[in-house]
């Protein structure tokens, strides 16, 4: 049955012959544009791969300018309005997040869009390496306190 039904399907193509196919165009346009490029990785240098990525302009840092979603290399770009002032990014994933920030000067602003300030890390400053230390220590040293009572 299947070898009848393939035989028919071959001679109805033969028989038939060439046919026209229908095409479409293709087309590409690119022009070349000043865009900010943000690569979010973790301390470890894991990239923060599908990372929600937030912007904020600066004539408006409470509302989002943007929202996206980083690749799976933790990158994503954008091409910002020329409002200038500092341009706030922030990535977040899995419970964790940094922010970073872009200044766009006004001079740049009025020709197109420049960023002149590269995006600034969000590790861990010493600050937050000290509150961590102390919070494990204290952690080591009232459970000591605690099993001391207890045996006393």
């Amino acid at each position: 049955m299947w070898a009848a039904a393939r035989a028919a399907a071959l001679a109805t193509a033969l028989a038939t012959g060439p046919s026209a196919a229908l095409s479409h165009a293709a087309i590409v346009q690119a022009a070349p544009v000043q865009a900010v490029a943000v690569h979010a990785t973790y301390d470890t240098g894991e990239p923060m791969a599908e990372a929600q990525i937030t912007v904020f302009a600066p004539d408006n840092p409470a509302e989002p300018w943007l929202r996206g979603i980083a690749d799976g290399e933790g990158r994503f770009v954008f091409v910002p309005d020329p409002i200038p002032g500092r341009w706030a990014i922030q990535a977040r994933t899995a419970g964790h997040g940094a922010m970073a920030y872009v200044t766009l000067d006004a001079e740049a602003a009025e020709a197109a869009p420049l960023v002149v300030a590269a995006i600034a890390g969000g590790g861990i400053d010493p600050l937050q390496r000290w509150v961590m230390a102390a919070a494990v220590i204290w952690g080591f040293v009232g459970t000591a306190l605690y099993f001391r009572r207890r045996r006393g």
